[in-house]
């Protein structure tokens, strides 16, 4: 039984009129006007007429209760009878529910257009608590006029609707029953008769969300309500999705209350998304299938080609090569999972192997140049925002996930027993905390953002379940990943000029993070420490940083093709003399890095086919430099140890072999111009 059910089955309080005494001693208070309050007067004795029995008009239709259209409002144009008796008893309507007679829906509350309630709030008696509760919301933050008006619209209603004038009885039901009535009428399509279009009434509720949002935030942290206030996230997509087939979304539903125990929310959406758009394209391409049993490997094959000319959830471009293979795993593990639990409804056998899924580029991490960084970090620094210019920072100089550094606890800075800065990482995607140091300049961010800190009422933390105490707290709210990182890049890169010809930036929040492992690669780092900056599970995610740098790549193509480059050994006089064809050149070039042998490197072309022998001293294709001379001092010393060795045990022919490698191995010293023996630091 949902919210709302829960409610509705709760015994509801009285629904009648009050007696023409108790109106008439309201109405000498609450008009100064003698003529006015003749009107009042006639108004409640022609409802009451009308509506003998006050269920009769809960049972109305709406526009009549309403008693004003958004046209007749406009244009001032007369009323039927029905409907002008209605409107004009609306003060009468809200005496009812502060006496307590009736409490009423949340369609009627939402669609009326404008009630004037303070005064009627005020000779009624009612304390409604306002004043109380903008003090505690200026405290977090928010500005005190806004929040008036803000609260005015969704505290009256509330409490006209659960008929008790005092505030501090609106419960966590309150407010999620009010949410729910918000989005159900958002979705209603005679809009237009209540507000001048659908889109202007949607725009209207969902700044009628954002009060009641804000109500929520106030009464979370001065303890009133334990449910934490989060604007839901739109899963509007979701619904384009539905299953008609009986047996297979009971077998879904299944599926995902299994999976929610072990999964994020995010994974379990992610699932349902994928499995009920592939439910929808089986019910429209092979109707006659009822239930997830009867899918073939066939019909999972027709879908992945179909998803080629398909559309994204939110974008109305073709899916990428990403977000095929996203579809097509999250649906890979959904009959992975259900076919190994044995379900009934459920294949038999695996419909599809991860080996069979599309495969991606592994794209190189793409950092930062130092001299876009410089230019980004002093727009950085000039951030009007704290909040954004701490995050920023925090992600220049720690490497961390955005949703990492959204989830920073309040006290997340400590020191190394030198005095360094230390920032501990929540536990983000690989489920572990991590110390990592931290310059100066974001450790001094976070501590400004310590010094702001209200002392707000914690969050349960999404991966933890601990209650936390959030760094990145406004207004009583955790701030969005948007807003932190989004918005503020947008604005940084278009004040550096760090923009795509349509004016999208060319910075992303992610690239901070491989700036800092390129950076720590470069000057040296060991593995270890890239890989628990990075707070990297897999080894393999880290080397891409341990891999050869752009700069290393063009010293060893100096080195090799670059002009007066020292070479020796066969292949010397072929690069000399310009003997190597363009596309020759371009493709040693390219692939520098896959030639290199132990004391050189090899030049042969992939036309010529691999070596048949590995004598690539003798090797026509063989060339070395400088910078192997300590490899093929050592490669001669072993070589003269094998001498000896040989002569030791008479192998005469070891013996030949041997000092024959010595001899090309002096050769090759000597047309480097590098001594023969001769022992380097490093050697």
């Amino acid at each position: 039984m949902n919210i709302l059910q829960r409610l509705a089955a709760q015994p509801q309080p009285p629904c009648h009129h009050a007696s023409a005494g108790e109106w008439e001693a309201f109405v000498q208070e609450y008009a100064a006007n003698k003529e006015y309050r003749w009107e009042l007067l006639r108004f409640r004795r022609q409802f009451v007429e009308r509506y003998p029995d006050l269920q009769d008009w809960f049972r109305a239709p709406l526009v009549e209760r309403v008693g004003r259209t958004h046209e007749e409002r406009q244009q001032r144009v007369r009323h039927n009878a029905l409907c002008k008796v209605s409107y004009q008893a609306r003060p009468y309507l809200v005496f009812l529910a502060l006496r307590g007679y009736a409490c009423f829906d949340w369609d009627w509350l939402i669609a009326i257009y404008q009630l004037r309630l303070t005064k009627i709030f005020a000779c009624a008696g009612v304390d409604a608590g306002i004043a109380n509760l903008v003090e505690d919301a200026s405290k977090l933050g928010f500005a005190r006029p806004k929040t008036i008006g803000n609260f005015h619209w969704v505290i009256h209603r509330l409490l006209m609707h659960i008929a008790d004038p005092c505030i501090e009885h609106v419960t966590d039901a309150h407010i999620i029953e009010c949410r729910l009535a918000l989005d159900s009428f958002a979705r209603r399509a005679d809009l237009d008769l209540f507000y001048a279009s659908v889109d202007q009434g949607r725009q209207k509720i969902k700044e009628h969300i954002s009060c009641l949002h804000q109500l929520h935030v106030v009464l979370y942290h001065r303890g009133q309500v334990r449910m934490e206030p989060r604007l839901n996230v739109d899963r509007s997509h979701l619904r384009v999705f539905t299953i008609h087939q009986p047996r297979m979304k009971q077998t879904l539903e299944n599926y995902l209350a299994t999976r929610r125990l072990p999964s994020q929310p995010a994974t379990v959406e992610g699932l349902d998304y994928a499995v009920r758009r592939f439910a929808v394209w089986l019910e429209r391409t092979y109707p006659e299938v009822e239930t997830f049993a009867q899918v073939k490997r066939e019909h999972v094959l027709a879908y992945a080609e179909a998803l080629d000319s398909e559309m994204g959830a939110y974008t109305k471009r073709p899916l990428s090569a990403s977000g095929k293979r996203h579809l097509l795993s999250k649906l890979t593990q959904f009959f992975r999972e259900v076919t190994e639990w044995r379900w009934q409804d459920v294949p038999d056998h695996f419909l599809l192997l991860e080996t069979e899924l599309p495969k991606l580029p592994v794209r190189i991490p793409r950092y930062i140049p130092d001299e876009e960084l410089e230019r980004l970090m002093a727009a950085i620094r000039s951030l009007d925002c704290p909040y954004q210019r701490a995050a920023l920072l925090i992600a220049r100089w720690s490497g961390a996930r955005r949703g990492e550094i959204r989830r920073l606890c309040f006290d997340c800075l400590d020191s190394y027993p030198d005095g360094t800065p230390r920032l501990h990482i929540p536990t983000g995607k690989t489920y572990r905390e991590r110390l990592i140091p931290i310059h100066e300049e974001a450790a001094s961010a976070v501590r400004e953002l310590q010094a702001r800190h209200k002392g707000e009422r914690g969050f349960r933390d999404p991966k933890t379940g601990m209650v936390t105490q959030y760094l990145f707290m406004q207004k009583g709210a955790l701030l969005s990943e948007t807003y932190l990182f989004v918005t503020s890049l947008q604005k940084t890169c278009r004040a550096t000029g760090l923009v795509t010809q349509d004016g999208k930036p060319t910075i992303t929040p992610h690239r901070f993070r491989h700036t800092i492992g390129t950076h720590l690669a470069r000057r040296g780092a060991r593995f270890r420490t890239i890989q628990k900056i990075l707070g990297h599970e897999s080894a393999a995610m880290s080397m891409r940083y341990i891999d050869l740098t752009d700069e290393e790549v063009r010293q060893d193509y100096q080195v090799v093709l670059g002009p007066g480059a020292i070479l020796a050994g066969p292949g010397a006089e072929m690069v000399r003399s310009g003997q190597l064809a363009p596309d020759e050149v371009a493709w040693i070039a390219n692939n520098l890095y896959k030639t290199e042998l132990e004391l050189g490197r090899c030049l042969r072309l992939p036309q010529e086919g691999p070596c048949e022998c590995d004598l690539y001293l003798t090797c026509a294709k063989f060339v070395t430099s400088p910078e192997y001379a300590p490899r093929l001092r050592r490669r001669r010393r072993r070589e003269m140890e094998l001498v000896e060795d040989a002569i030791s045990h008479g192998w005469q022919r070891e013996v030949e072999r041997h000092q024959g490698t010595i001899r090309r191995l002096e050769q090759l010293l000597k047309d480097l111009g590098e001594p023969i023996d001769g022992l380097e630091a490093n050697d």
